[in-house]
């Protein structure tokens, strides 16, 4: 990262203003990436120099409510329709007809919901350890123990307790929920600084667990005729303490065109436990150079 020139904006979309970074020839082909909780677009620091080099133009938003980026008020602000509506606004303030995306975590999810509800806007899609939207409404109601699993959404319903354990003792509640799911070298303690410095933000953290109250409270319909029709890419590190790996191949049921790849000794941050191989994968997939197919 430290040899890459790094373009800062802030541009406004769906009637907020988001932080971007980016990177990369203007020209080259362009992959919006999507952070997830609790990181922000610094979460994609080691997958930024393989797209560059192989010729990408690199976009990393901040998402509402995250790092620099606005923090409006309330849970409704965070429902899926607004961070759809503000990716396909960032396309369009961008000049783009169309652009490839790639999300982890909550990025996954407004990405599989901008593919499936906006697929002319689309090359390609990649995704990291989120299942498509009707499996995981599947798995919440009816898998135990993935309801197990996902205790923490629940616990995220509740007002102002959440923001104080995550908060409390220099972050350290946030800190913990980060490297108590990765591996031991997972995060460094200079990208543990990093995402201190994001989180203490004005409002930072109530605007990003209101993303989880949000989907609770004003869930967007899925149904299973939530099909997606562009090349799809899913990659998934098997030792996801959050996300059961069950998930994965079910969600290529609604894929037309995927191909599932996993990665057994990765957690659910498989972007940086695995970064070689997903950059590989990633560039052939988004380059073109790797034959697609569905894996039942």
């Amino acid at each position: 990262m430290d040899d890459l020139i790094l373009e800062e904006q802030f541009i406004i979309t769906n009637g907020v203003q988001l932080h971007i970074v980016m990177a990369g020839p203007k020209s080259g082909p362009p992959v919006i990436l999507l952070h997830g909780f609790p990181e922000f677009w610094r979460g994609w620091v080691n997958q930024v120099p393989a797209l560059v080099e192989a010729g990408c133009r690199v976009i990393m938003p901040d998402q509402r409510g995250y790092n620099l980026s606005d923090k409006p008020l309330g849970a409704k602000a965070y429902n899926m329709h607004e961070l759809v509506n503000d990716i396909i606004g960032l396309i369009d303030a961008l000049d783009y007809e169309k652009v490839n995306l790639v999300g982890h975590d909550w990025g996954a999810a407004v990405a599989w919901m901008t593919a499936i509800w906006h697929p002319e806007r689309i090359y390609r899609l990649g995704i990291l350890n989120v299942p498509h939207p009707a499996v995981m409404k599947r798995f919440l109601l009816r898998d135990l123990e993935q309801i197990r699993r996902s205790w923490y959404i629940f616990f995220f319903q509740l007002p102002w307790l959440p923001e104080a354990g995550m908060g409390a003792v220099n972050w350290r509640g946030a800190e913990r929920a980060l490297r108590g799911s990765g591996r031991i070298h997972t995060f460094r303690n200079e990208d543990i600084e990093k995402y201190k410095e994001a989180w203490s933000q004005p409002g930072a953290m109530t605007a990003m667990i209101n993303w989880y109250r949000a989907v609770v409270r004003y869930q967007p319909r899925i149904t299973n005729n939530m099909r997606v029709k562009i090349p799809t890419l899913m990659m998934w590190g098997m030792k996801d303490v959050a996300l059961s790996y069950r998930m994965a191949r079910l969600s290529m049921d609604f894929v037309d065109e995927g191909n599932l790849i996993f990665f057994p000794e990765a957690t659910h941050w498989v972007q940086h436990d695995a970064a070689a191989e997903v950059n590989h994968y990633l560039v052939d997939f988004l380059l073109d150079k790797i034959s697609i197919k569905v894996l039942r």
